[in-house]
């Protein structure tokens, strides 16, 4: 009798942590989908539900919203101070920064800036070389924040220059992500902290803010050195961007190098994520720099899960919806939610030419897989999917018309758009434009044009996999 009770006791908790679940999404949820099949899962199986919510079931990063809460005077200081030191372009009535842009700078909550100089890095190679030449001339900080860092031949360079800089008297702050990096050896971070940089996880740091909100990842990619030189893209610390390895695909990734004024920008979110993950709040140059050559007009946007709005879908929306001429985007992951999908269609019906580019080759075979589930739809409105043949394609690369192109780290999944923290560089200057044209046009002749046919010939088991996989587009 007292073992009925107990396990009467057991189901009966259960069941009301399962409830407290339901009453949760309900007043949190964003997407009708997900919500359903949440509840549902959460009342039939709660034994196996109610965990794997409070684990992966979170939209919203609770704890970074308060924390982001608490340091909002300071960093609200500092924006105000960046928006008043530099020259905002977001004027109404000028082209190309009409309303559409200025919406991209309320999303973001900095300005766009002009005298910034931007370089398009179109591999792993001239990324690496650009990126330890910054760090080699640093004279006062180098800010560093990766999704994933690896100890082989990159890391170990970066690892090296890092404690070189730092004999000379050079700061170092090095975030990571612990599940990007979980590879990386304990040693690695050791030998820093032991030379004197300063050295945080942006989960492990914060435990007792994070609870159980694990389903997060800072899926940033950024260096700042000394205020005035900074880097963003899709290319992380490890060799495999140099494809290197006999046994290796060659990767093909884009990162791009800021001087000017648009670096605060970067500064700036590197600093919430720091003060997030340490409860530290560095001295920093506050002090715009104006690039001494080009005049390229910038706008670094941040997004993540501790927006007030879901920053990453309207970004994308917001590009696909205003483009005139074309939208080419370029990245590895395409599972678009309905949305995204209903505004690519709707582009090609008013004769917008909307060209997707993704990789043959991929990291991720559920993916791979999912992407062909919306052939059929692309296909009948005119959307263009190419799928790029060398190699894994990694970039992360948008082109609206001849007004504007961003690289960033934000992918077309619903991870980028809903629980990852990214960041996008959005460049409007006719030069930049130019070269990431050529650019895109360079990977679209080695990219074969996906039909209906890739779909619809195949066997009907593959059919109906691709369909299947797609249902768990909010969980890839």
């Amino acid at each position: 009798m007292p073992e009925t009770s107990l396990i009467a006791i057991a189901v009966g908790l259960l069941y009301l942590a399962a409830l407290s679940c339901v009453y949760r999404i309900l007043l949190t949820y964003r997407t009708t989908q997900g919500a359903i099949a949440w509840i549902i899962s959460l009342i039939g199986l709660p034994y196996v539900a109610v965990p794997l919510f409070l684990l992966f079931g979170r939209s919203r990063f609770g704890g970074y919203v308060r924390a982001r809460r608490m340091g909002d005077a300071a960093l609200t200081d500092l924006m105000n101070y960046f928006e008043q030191q530099t020259t905002s372009l977001s004027q109404p009535d000028s082209e190309p920064f009409g309303d559409e842009l200025q919406v991209l700078c309320k999303l973001g909550r900095q300005p766009f800036t002009s005298n910034n100089h931007c370089t398009l890095l179109k591999d792993g190679e001239a990324t690496f070389e650009a990126l330890f030449d910054a760090m080699e001339n640093a004279r006062h900080y180098i800010l560093l924040e990766f999704y994933i860092i690896r100890s082989d031949k990159v890391g170990q360079r970066i690892k090296s220059i890092l404690k070189r800089k730092l004999g000379e008297g050079v700061q170092v702050w090095l975030l990571y992500d612990d599940i990007g990096s979980v590879w990386l050896p304990r040693t690695y971070l050791k030998e820093l902290d032991s030379a004197g940089a300063r050295v945080a996880s942006f989960g492990k740091g914060n435990i007792r803010r994070r609870r159980f909100q694990i389903n997060f990842r800072n899926h940033r990619k950024l260096l700042v050195c000394d205020g005035n030189t900074g880097f963003v893209g899709g290319i992380n610390l490890g060799d495999e961007y140099l494809g290197t390895a006999m046994d290796q695909e060659p990767w093909r990734d884009t990162h791009c190098c800021i001087i000017g004024p648009a670096v605060i920008g970067l500064q700036l979110a590197w600093l919430e994520d720091w003060n997030w993950a340490s409860s530290e709040f560095p001295e920093l140059n506050w002090h715009p720099s104006l690039a001494s050559s080009g005049d390229h007009q910038v706008l670094v946007l941040p997004t993540g899960p501790a927006d007030t709005y879901e920053t990453c879908a309207l970004f994308f929306l917001n590009c696909i919806n205003n483009a005139r001429t074309r939208i080419w985007i370029a990245s590895p992951y395409f599972v678009p939610d309905f949305q995204i999908m209903n505004a690519l269609q709707l582009a090609a019906l008013r004769g917008v030419d909307v060209r997707i580019i993704i990789p043959e080759k991929s990291d991720n075979r559920l993916i791979r897989i999912a992407a062909y589930s919306y052939l059929v739809q692309a296909c009948q409105a005119g959307v263009g999917i190419y799928r790029y043949q060398p190699g894994f394609m990694h970039q992360k690369v948008i082109l609206v018309d001849d007004r504007y192109a961003a690289v960033g780290t934000a992918n077309l999944d619903n991870r980028s758009m809903r629980l990852n923290f990214e960041i996008t560089a959005i460049t409007a200057s006719q030069t930049f434009v130019t070269e990431v044209t050529s650019m895109l046009e360079e990977d679209l002749s080695h990219s074969r044009l996906m039909t209906k046919s890739d779909y619809q010939d195949r066997s009907i088991a593959f059919r109906l996999g691709c369909r299947a996989v797609r249902l768990l587009a909010p969980l890839l």
